[in-house]
């Protein structure tokens, strides 16, 4: 919070923060008048931020044009994903210079507890480009005065496994079950920590990479909507701190009613510290809870719980059954004429729990990669 000149940060002092930038931001979207026109212009209490309408996935792809509230010559980045509503346009993110600084800073912020001057770093995140989310993590490792190895996320187990013992990397950046399946494969190597985001992180997956490197893990939580960069891991290892500079985070039931601290339901943010494009209670379809209390490192920065995708129940399941197991490096989950179907592979000798699944198991070959090539989910090929 240094950033932002507070002379301490409690919970009241983020709250008043908070407060101000919202209502900078309906001030700002007031006289863009676009998309959120129709808002207030001034709230006299975080409280009054639940009583305006949500945002959603629909609204971010159709609307992105009146979403935007700085002119077309201030992007630096634009990114586009594909959407499961029926217009089947892709939804756009757009980024000034200002905001893509701010999440390579939250970046050095959340890498400095695990990357030191001299670390050598293997990046497993893709490259997409300037300002993509693999560069903008080279360039806080760089800054924090270490090495990035730009590897990308599609590299076979081998080739990582040929960088590992030619670069000599101690610290690793990519998806969790990545993480795993590389250290399965390949070995610890010189690898001694590791963060982890891109994807859920299930408990399965955390205990084994934290037993096979010989360290805690640090995960992280971030989405386009919020410049990449949510919530990272301090030290204590008890949750993700919030960028609540940047981000005013709400847990909803499926009535879209406020949960309390402790409860589990829909993460709604409202992106304060956004310059080109802040969203207001947009619905992002994670799953966490607020932790109660105050984090073991005395923080009062509000602290998010592990996050998981709606519908991802029967694949939290699978992860905890497969994952368990030594000799699975990795899995992959289809839906076939509502049969469940599962690719396995293996790195060693071992059997698998009876499963409701026809199955498909072989050893990993020297060209294999991962079985996903983004976030984990339950696939259901057309």
């Amino acid at each position: 919070m240094k950033a932002e000149a507070l002379p301490s940060v409690t919970r009241e002092s983020l709250d008043a923060l908070q407060l101000d930038k919202l209502n900078a931001v309906l001030r700002r979207e007031k006289v863009r008048g676009g998309f959120y026109k129709d808002l207030p212009e001034h709230l006299d209490s975080l409280d009054e931020l639940q009583t305006l309408p949500f945002t959603t996935v629909e609204d971010l792809a159709q609307n992105a044009s009146s979403l935007l509230l700085c002119s077309q010559a201030e992007i630096q980045r634009i990114l586009s994903d594909s959407t499961s509503g029926t217009t089947g346009k892709a939804k756009r993110v757009f980024y000034t210079e200002g905001d893509l600084e701010g999440t390579v800073e939250l970046f050095m912020a959340g890498l400095g507890e695990l990357i030191f001057p001299g670390s050598v770093t293997m990046i497993c995140f893709p490259f997409s480009g300037p300002n993509g989310l693999g560069e903008l993590i080279a360039e806080a490792i760089t800054r924090l005065g270490a090495k990035p190895l730009k590897l990308g996320a599609s590299l076979s187990y081998v080739q990582y496994a040929a960088v590992m013992e030619r670069e000599h990397p101690d610290t690793f950046v990519g998806m969790p079950v990545q993480l795993l399946s590389i250290l399965r494969v390949g070995g610890r190597g010189t690898l001694q920590r590791a963060l982890v985001s891109g994807d859920t992180c299930p408990p399965a997956v955390i205990r084994e990479c934290e037993a096979l490197l010989g360290s805690r893990l640090f995960p992280h939580y971030g989405s386009r909507e919020m410049a990449l960069g949510g919530a990272i891991c301090c030290p204590a290892h008890a949750g993700m701190h919030l960028r609540e500079n940047h981000v005013i985070a709400e847990i909803i039931d499926d009535a879209g009613q406020p949960l309390s601290p402790g409860e589990t339901g829909e993460l709604v943010i409202t992106t304060i510290g956004m310059e080109a494009m802040p969203l207001i209670r947009y619905r992002t379809g994670d799953y966490t809870r607020i932790l109660p209390g105050t984090c073991p490192c005395g923080s009062e920065v509000l602290c998010l719980d592990t996050v998981t995708r709606k519908g991802g129940a029967r694949l939290a399941v699978l992860d905890e059954m497969l994952f368990s197991l030594p000799f699975v490096a990795d899995y992959r989950a289809e839906i076939y004429g509502g049969k469940l179907r599962l690719t396995v592979l293996t790195c060693g000798e071992g059997k698998l729990p009876p499963l409701d699944a026809s199955l498909h198991v072989r050893p990993v070959s020297p060209t294999d990669t991962s079985l996903y090539s983004g976030k984990r989910t339950l696939l259901t090929p057309s």
